[in-house]
C-alpha cells in the first residue's frame, strides 16, 4: 500500500499485538510491518470510549489511525451481532468528496485482504440518488460523506433510526472543516449526533492546526459550569512512543477531546524554481516560467500544480499543452468540472496514467492518487499550512521528503513565497482560529431539525449550546432565531411565505408544511454559489440549441456567460469554446481554435493573506540581509527602492506621495492582504473628500495600497491638512465605517448570502432553478425593509458579523491601525518609486488576457522603471538587464 495508508515497519508498542485481533496481527506480518505507536495508541483511547484529536504529518498513517478501531470493533462484533443492526456503525466526514472517495478506495484493500464482513460506502452530492436511496434502507457500516449530507440525513425521519447505532465518528482534515461556515453546520449536527447515540466517540485527523487545544474541544460536548482539567496530551516520535510535559492549556469551563501528537517525519524539499526569465512586477499567470515548469514535469513521475482559483487552472492547463512537445499526458482537476470528468482524471491518477494534474483545492486536503512525486504550487501559498498541505501530496509518506517548487507569478509573490518557505522550514502553522458560530447557519440547522421530527425549543438550546462554536449563545437570541424560522422575524411576519414552522398544542415546533422539507432538502448547505449554468458541447450550434445532444463537461457560472455574445469563445475545461447561446440552463458551446479566448472569473476570488506571511514579507523587505536569499531581480529592485526612497521598517507604515501626469498619487505599504486594504481603500477615500482633497480612486493588492486624485496630496501631508495621524487613526473604524457600510452595496451581497443560507429565500425549487438576478432582486426587498423597519434583525447581525469577518477583514485592520500608531513614515517624492510600480500596474491595467497582457504589462513597468530612475535610461532591476 502506498500514500495515506502506509505503515512501513516499525517497532510497535509493548501489548499491542495483545490489542489487535489474529487476522490483524497476520496483515501486518504478513507485509513485514507493525502498527505504529500513535495507532496503538489511538485504539487504547477509543476502546476506552474517549475522543481524541490525532496530528500527524503526511504520510504518517492518520487515515488508518482513525479506522483501526472501527474495523477491529466491527471484526469483534461483527454486523449481523450487533443490537438493532440496523444503523451505521462509523460516520466518516471530509471536507472534500474527492477525499471521500480516496478513502473508501484505501480501506478496500484492507477490508478485502483480511476478508472482513462488513461494508463501505461513499455518499456525496455526485452519489446517485437510488443509491443513497438504497443506503437509506439498508445502510452500510461505514459511511464516508460530508457536512452537507451528514446535515441532510439529520434533517430526515428516519434519522434516529439511521444513526442508532453510531459508535464513532471520525473528522478527516479537521483544521479545514471547522474555520467557517460549513463548520457551524458540522458543529450542530455532531451536537444531534450526540443527543441521537450517546455514548458517541469522536476521532478528529489533522496534520496542520496552529491551535490544538481549541480543536480539542469542538470534537466533545460543551457543558456550561464543567471546569475539568483537560487530559494530558501524549506526544510520540517514531520509533518509540514519549510523553511529553507540555504547559496545561486550561481553557475554564471547556470539555476537551484526548490529544495524540506524533512527532518526525522528513523536511520537505522546497525550493522557489529557478528561472533567469524576466520576472513579472504584476500579475497572476507565470506564464514567464512556463518551460521550467514544463522540463520539471518531464523529470518526474506524476507532478500536481497547485493553483488559488480556477481561471488560472484553466489558464495554466492549456497554456501547458501549447509547449508539451513530448506530448505528455496532462490533465485538468477543478470543482467547476463535470463530476464524470473529475472521476476520470482521478482514476487516470491511481492508475499511473498521468504525468501531471493542474488543480486547485480539490485535491489539496489528504488525497493520495498514483505515484505523486512532485507539487508546485504556481502563485503565492496565501498561507503556511495551505502550503504545507500541498506539499504533502508528494511522496505521501513519513519518512521520505516531499519534493515541492514554488512559482510566484510577480515579484512581491517572490517574497511571499521566501516567506513561506522559512515558516515551512520552522513548522509554523497559520490556519485561521474558530469564531462564533454564525446565526444563519444555527437558521438552517433549527428548520432541518423539525424537518426530521417535532422539536422542543429548551432541550434544542442545550443542544446547540453544546456544540463549541455556539457554546456562548445567549438565550435570548437563540429565541429571536427560532422567532425568525417561525415567521420570518417582526417585519415580516405579515408574509405568508416566511413562516416555515409553527408551535403546537403540545409545546413543540414542527414544519408548516410538507413543502418546507422539501426545500429545506434542496437548498441544504452553506456554500454559496453563483447561479451556475451547465456547459454542454454539441458539434454544430443548431444541434446543441435544439436540445439535440451534446456533452456536458461542467458548470459555468451565469454572469460570466452574460458577458459574452454569441460568437465571442472562451476557455473551459480544457477546450477552447465558442459560445453559440442559451437553452434553458444550459450555455451551449462549440470547439474552435481561437488562440485568444476569454477566461472565465469565478466569484469564489482568491485566498486571503495570512497574518503570519503578512509579517513575514514585511520582515523580509526591512532586513537587508535577507536580500541575499532573494533572486537577482527582486534584490536588486529592493537596492533601487532604498536609493531611490525609503525601505519601510518592520512595524511602520510607509506613505509615498507623488505626482503623474495630470493625477497626485499616494500610495502605502501595509502587507495586511487585499481584503483589509480594500477596506482601508474605501474609508481613506472618505476622509480624503472630506478634507477637499478629491480623491477619485484607489485599487488594492494583498500588499499595497494606491489612492489618486486631483490635489497634492504629498503637499497636504506634509501641511498636516489632514495629518496622516489622523487620517490613519483608529477611529475611522466607527463612525466612518457605519455610515460607509450603510451606503455601499456590499452589505446587500452579503445580506444575499446570508438570507439563502438560513432559508428566508431559495434559490433551488422542485424541477427549477433561480437565475442569480432574482435571486438578488428578492434579497435586496427585503434588505431594504429590514434597514428601515428591523435594522436589529437576526440576518441583519449576521450580514454584520460577515462583512466584519470575511468581506471587510476588520479585526485585521484594527490591529493594523493599532501597530502603525506612531511609526508612519512619510516619503514626499517627485517620481514613482521602484516599490510603487506594481501597484501603479494595477490602476492602468488593460482588460485584456492571455499573451498580450504580458507584452503590455512588461512595456508599462519598463516604463514606470524609467520613470522611477529618473534619467530615462537604466531600467535596472526590471530583470535580464
Amino acid at each position: 500500500m502506498t500514500g495515506r495508508m502506509d505503515i512501513a515497519a516499525r517497532p510497535s508498542r509493548p501489548g499491542s499485538a495483545a490489542l489487535l485481533p489474529a487476522p490483524f496481527t497476520a496483515w501486518f506480518a504478513a507485509r513485514g510491518w507493525q502498527p505504529r505507536p500513535h495507532q496503538v495508541e489511538l485504539l487504547k483511547k477509543a476502546r476506552a470510549g474517549r475522543s481524541t484529536l490525532l496530528i500527524a504529518p503526511t504520510g504518517a498513517g492518520k487515515t488508518l489511525a482513525g479506522f483501526l478501531p472501527t474495523l477491529t470493533a466491527l471484526y469483534e462484533q461483527p454486523p449481523a451481532n450487533r443490537p438493532g443492526g440496523r444503523g451505521i456503525h462509523t460516520l466518516y466526514i471530509s471536507p472534500l468528496k474527492a477525499l471521500a472517495v480516496d478513502i473508501a478506495r484505501n480501506l478496500a484493500q484492507p477490508i478485502e485482504e483480511m476478508g472482513l464482513p462488513f461494508r463501505i460506502e461513499t455518499r456525496t452530492g455526485d452519489t446517485p440518488v437510488g443509491r443513497r436511496a438504497r443506503q437509506k434502507r439498508n445502510p452500510p457500516d461505514i459511511l464516508l460523506t460530508t457536512p452537507e449530507q451528514a446535515a441532510l440525513l439529520l434533517s430526515a425521519s428516519d434519522a434516529p433510526r439511521f444513526f442508532a447505532d453510531l459508535d464513532t465518528v471520525i473528522l478527516d482534515e479537521l483544521h479545514a472543516l471547522v474555520t467557517n461556515k460549513r463548520g457551524d453546520l458540522l458543529s450542530l449536527g455532531l451536537a444531534r449526533l450526540r443527543s441521537l447515540a450517546p455514548n458517541l466517540k469522536t476521532i478528529g485527523l489533522s496534520a496542520t492546526v496552529a491551535e490544538p487545544e481549541a480543536l480539542r474541544a469542538w470534537l466533545v460536548a460543551q457543558t456550561p459550569g464543567d471546569a475539568g482539567t483537560p487530559p494530558s496530551p501524549i506526544t510520540l516520535s517514531p520509533p518509540a512512543a514519549r510523553p511529553a510535559k507540555r504547559p496545561s492549556s486550561h481553557r475554564g469551563a471547556e470539555a476537551m477531546a484526548e490529544l495524540v501528537v506524533v512527532k518526525g517525519g522528513a523536511k520537505p524539499d522546497i525550493s522557489i524554481l529557478e528561472t533567469h526569465e524576466y520576472m513579472p512586477w504584476a500579475g497572476h499567470t507565470a506564464r514567464y516560467a512556463l518551460p521550467e515548469m514544463y522540463e520539471a514535469i518531464r523529470r518526474h513521475k506524476l507532478a500536481l500544480l497547485f493553483v488559488n482559483v480556477r481561471s488560472q487552472a484553466e489558464l495554466l492547463f492549456q497554456e501547458l499543452w501549447r509547449i508539451n512537445r513530448d506530448n505528455l499526458p496532462i490533465a485538468l482537476h477543478h470543482g467547476s468540472l463535470d463530476a464524470t470528468q473529475r472521476r476520470k482524471v482521478e482514476a487516470a491518477m491511481a492508475g499511473g496514467k498521468l504525468r501531471a494534474v493542474v488543480c486547485t483545492s480539490t485535491l489539496d486536503l489528504g488525497i493520495d492518487w498514483g505515484d505523486v512525486d512532485l507539487v508546485m504550487n504556481v502563485g503565492a501559498p496565501k498561507g503556511a499550512s495551505r502550503l504545507a498541505q500541498r506539499i504533502g501530496r508528494a511522496n505521501h509518506r513519513l519518512d521520505e521528503p516531499s519534493k515541492a517548487y514554488l512559482v510566484p507569478a510577480n515579484r512581491f509573490e517572490v517574497l511571499e513565497c521566501r516567506a513561506a518557505l522559512d515558516a515551512n522550514y520552522l513548522g509554523a502553522q497559520d490556519t485561521p482560529p474558530i469564531r462564533a458560530g454564525a446565526l444563519d447557519v444555527l437558521a438552517q440547522h433549527v428548520l432541518g431539525m423539525a424537518c426530521s421530527a417535532p422539536f422542543d425549543a429548551d432541550a434544542l438550546y442545550r443542544e446547540v449550546t453544546s456544540a463549541y462554536p455556539y457554546r456562548k449563545l445567549d438565550r435570548a437570541t437563540f429565541d429571536r432565531v427560532i422567532e425568525f424560522v417561525a415567521t420570518g422575524g417582526y417585519a415580516l411576519k405579515t408574509y405568508e411565505r416566511f413562516a416555515k414552522i409553527r408551535r403546537g398544542a403540545d409545546g413543540l415546533w414542527r414544519i408548516a408544511n410538507p413543502m418546507v422539507a422539501q426545500q429545506y432538502r434542496l437548498n441544504v448547505g452553506t456554500i454559496i454559489e453563483s447561479t451556475l449554468l451547465n456547459v454542454r458541447i454539441a458539434r454544430t450550434a443548431a444541434q446543441g440549441l435544439s436540445g439535440r445532444g451534446g456533452r456536458v463537461v461542467g458548470r459555468i457560472e451565469e454572469y460570466f456567460i452574460e458577458t459574452l455574445a454569441v460568437g465571442d469563445t472562451f476557455l473551459f475545461a480544457g477546450h477552447v469554446l465558442r459560445f453559440e447561446g442559451v437553452r434553458e440552463n444550459e450555455a451551449i458551446a462549440t470547439r474552435t481554435a481561437d488562440e485568444a479566448p476569454k477566461i472565465p472569473v469565478y466569484a469564489g476570488g482568491k485566498f486571503p493573506l495570512s497574518t503570519y506571511l503578512a509579517d513575514g514579507v514585511r520582515r523580509l523587505v526591512a532586513e537587508e540581509k535577507e536580500w541575499s536569499r532573494l533572486p537577482e531581480q527582486v534584490s536588486s529592485w529592493l537596492e533601487l527602492q532604498k536609493e531611490r526612497s525609503r525601505i519601510p521598517k518592520r512595524q511602520e507604515l510607509l506613505i509615498e506621495t507623488f505626482p503623474r501626469g495630470n493625477r497626485f498619487f499616494m500610495v502605502a505599504y501595509p502587507f495586511e492582504g487585499r481584503l483589509a486594504h480594500q477596506t482601508l481603500g474605501m474609508l481613506l477615500t472618505r476622509r480624503l473628500e472630506r478634507a477637499r482633497l478629491r480623491p477619485t480612486g484607489f485599487v488594492a493588492s494583498d500588499y499595497a495600497l494606491g489612492v489618486w486624485g486631483l490635489r497634492d496630496l504629498g503637499a497636504a501631508f506634509a501641511a498636516k491638512e489632514p495629518s496622516l495621524p489622523a487620517l490613519f487613526d483608529e477611529d475611522m473604524l466607527g463612525d466612518d465605517l457605519d455610515a460607509w457600510m450603510a451606503d455601499t452595496y456590499l452589505l446587500k451581497r452579503m445580506f444575499r448570502n446570508a438570507a439563502l443560507i438560513a432559508g428566508l429565500v431559495e434559490k433551488r425549487h422542485p424541477g427549477k432553478e433561480k437565475s442569480g438576478r432574482q435571486v438578488t432582486i428578492s434579497t435586496d426587498l427585503v434588505y431594504d425593509v429590514l434597514r428601515r423597519h428591523e435594522p436589529d434583525h437576526i440576518l441583519m447581525r449576521a450580514t454584520w458579523a460577515d462583512a466584519a469577518t470575511g468581506l471587510l477583514d476588520i479585526g485585521r485592520l484594527g490591529d493594523m491601525l493599532k501597530r502603525i500608531k506612531g511609526k508612519i513614515v512619510h516619503q514626499r517624492l517627485d517620481r514613482i518609486s521602484p516599490l510603487a510600480v506594481p501597484i501603479m500596474l494595477d490602476i492602468g491595467k488593460e482588460a485584456i488576457v492571455g499573451e498580450a497582457q504580458e507584452d503590455v504589462l512588461r512595456e508599462a513597468a519598463d516604463d514606470l522603471v524609467r520613470e522611477a530612475m529618473g534619467d530615462g535610461g537604466s531600467t535596472a532591476g526590471g530583470g535580464g538587464g
